[in-house]
């Protein structure tokens, strides 16, 4: 458990203050999580211990509380061994910008890694075909892999080429950014896709590949990419843990009267 006394060092608020208490204590332990104080696993002190050594009420601690777990940075358990718990932070996912994987994670603070699954040429499944363009007997690279976020399994991509636009991209370095690959090699960087999420269940092989227990209910990212001129250019099926990871999508609303 964190010591009672180093996190309220942690937490010291300003007294007075426009910013409320409990928006302090959210942005402390954000702080605190983000620079390692706080590690992933550790229990924080009892509420009411902790709001008699701040100064505020339990009302307010429980709402900087619930904040927190609304972005996924703490748990709240319940029984025996309940408590608040610090968590792993999760990895921002901006579908906004169509950037890869790697960039995603350096924006997050987060070292990537990436482990090469399967890299095979194959005659194109009917739904690639169709989403890429090309004809049922065209050929696609396949190319399966695990990204890492500081050495932990964060996402199954699963991504489909076409085989005559890209000829001997499998004899390249598949382990890095493959974006970065098809615009440095190909000239065909993807600039906008099309992209859909659902929740489904992994089975027994994608669980053991991305860490989590068989049956576990995990966020798949299907996506269409295109180049500048409109070609298809990736076909992905990409499974997250939504444990890891959290969607955002920033969108221009108008409205009419």
């Amino acid at each position: 458990m964190v010591s009672l006394s180093d996190l309220a060092n942690t937490l010291v608020l300003e007294r007075p203050s426009r910013i409320p208490p409990y928006q302090q204590i959210e942005q402390g332990l954000i702080d605190a999580i983000a620079d390692g104080r706080l590690k992933a696993g550790e229990k924080l002190p009892p509420e009411r211990e902790l709001a008699e050594e701040l100064g505020v009420s339990r009302m307010t601690l429980r709402h900087a509380f619930a904040a927190l777990e609304a972005r996924g940075l703490v748990t709240r358990m319940l029984g025996r061994n309940g408590g608040t718990y610090v968590q792993e932070p999760k990895i921002v996912c901006d579908l906004t910008m169509l950037v890869g994987f790697t960039e995603q994670l350096r924006r997050n603070g987060v070292v990537a890694g990436t482990r090469v699954v399967s890299a095979v040429e194959m005659l194109a499944p009917d739904d690639v075909a169709e989403a890429l363009g090309i004809t049922k007997d065209a050929m696609v690279y396949e190319i399966e892999r695990i990204r890492l976020a500081n050495d932990q399994p964060v996402v199954l991509e699963k991504s489909y080429f076409p085989a005559h636009r890209f000829p001997g991209m499998l004899d390249e370095d598949i382990s890095g950014s493959l974006y970065q690959l098809l615009d440095s090699k190909y000239a065909k960087r993807p600039t906008q896709a099309v992209e859909s999420l659902e929740s489904v269940i992994v089975d027994p092989r994608r669980a053991r590949l991305m860490g989590v227990p068989t049956g576990t209910a995990v966020m798949l990212l299907q996506r269409t990419a295109f180049a500048d001129d409109g070609c298809p250019v990736e076909y992905a099926k990409d499974l997250l843990r939504s444990d890891r990871t959290r969607i955002v999508v920033n969108s221009g609303l108008s409205a009419t009267l």
